[in-house]
């Protein structure tokens, strides 16, 4: 259902400022907390003692100490010490590669040998002062992949948020839809239209009239495992649309990290990096509670989306040219999960 050799984020770090941070990813039950030098240390959340949640523990100096009878933990995986009794002998749990990097704690729940930092995809918005971030996560209970439909197809747009970034144009502009190596990028393009209220704004944010026609453009990115960036803007009518000078433009990045929790849930870590005004706080408030709302919609829709599904199994689903982005996203994930698969059921030589 899903790859596992592959970078996910986790968490971010505001999530184990503190204490030790239990999640599910792709299955697999994860303590992540904060190690000697505050490195960033993630294991299996099973203590070798009892079997209890090592999440549920606290960190000092480091050290990971269960909360059922004080079992300490190692980094590495290894069983430090427990008060008045002997563990050296105790078997190490599994330590997932992990790293923090872009804002984000990024974990490889596969096979650790295949782990590559190298892989961890660049995020150029995430290391610039010229742009400014502000984002959240929400917990959803459906499928990761129907997340990936959801935001590969942006005709819903129109009806999931009609009093925010919707707009009947969306609709009646043609798709294009086209693969780049391994990334699906599908796009659109809007011109001489009203702008919806977000971008409206946005427009007042960034100094420019709000009751002018624009040309608008909303261009996703797809990448394995389920990262999907949106570029995504509004300009003045006729100064070029995507390609127009930042004078007379608003534009962004709509960044969306999915992680698979089961086959049926998954974490959704939502954003928007723009590069308009960047030292502006409260722009940048607002527009992270605005996106916020617009996300919270999306995530009743699948949600119940996927209870219908789980209710009919047997109903097979229809597929218009507006789902193409989709299709062939979970092509280039069958494939990788399928590779997987093959590696792990052939025998060594």
């Amino acid at each position: 259902m899903y790859p596992k050799n592959t970078w996910y984020v986790a968490c971010t770090p505001d999530e184990i400022l503190d204490k030790p941070l239990g999640r599910q990813i792709c299955g697999e039950k994860i303590v992540f907390y904060r190690g000697p030098e505050n490195q960033v240390a993630a294991l299996e959340d099973f203590c070798p003692h009892r079997g209890a949640p090592l999440s549920l523990g606290t960190v000092r100096d480091g050290q990971l100490t269960c909360g059922y009878h004080g079992l300490v933990m190692g980094c590495e995986g290894k069983v430090v010490s427990m008060p008045q009794q002997r563990v050296g002998g105790f078997p190490c749990i599994r330590r997932f590669p992990v790293v923090e990097r872009y804002g984000f704690i990024w974990v490889w729940p596969g096979e650790p040998s295949l782990a590559d930092a190298a892989q961890i995809p660049h995020l150029a918005w995430a290391v610039s002062p010229e742009w400014a971030y502000g984002g959240g996560r929400y917990h959803i209970n459906c499928d990761y992949r129907l997340m990936i439909d959801n935001l590969m197809d942006l005709t819903h747009e129109t009806y999931v948020h009609g009093s925010s970034i919707g707009q009947k144009e969306i609709d009646e502009a043609p798709v294009n839809t086209r693969l780049e190596g391994e990334s699906v990028v599908t796009s659109r393009f809007m011109n001489n239209i009203m702008p919806p209220p977000f971008w409206r704004q946005a427009l007042r944010g960034n100094g420019l009239a709000d009751d002018v026609p624009v040309d608008r453009w909303q261009i996703c990115h797809f990448t394995a495992p389920s990262h999907i960036m949106i570029e995504v803007g509004v300009a003045h009518a006729g100064q070029g649309g995507h390609a127009a000078d930042p004078s007379v433009k608003v534009s962004s990045i709509v960044v969306d990290f999915i992680t698979p929790e089961t086959t049926t849930s998954h974490w959704y870590f939502w954003g928007m990096a723009r590069n308009f005004k960047p030292e502006d706080t409260a722009l940048t408030a607002a527009i992270r509670e605005g996106q916020g709302n617009i996300f919270n919609e999306d995530r009743e829709m699948l949600e119940r989306q996927q209870m219908n599904l789980l209710a009919h199994p047997e109903r097979r689903l229809l597929m218009l040219n507006i789902d193409a982005g989709g299709v062939r996203a979970r092509r280039i994930l069958d494939a990788h999960i399928s590779a997987e698969n093959a590696a792990e059921n052939t025998p060594p030589a």
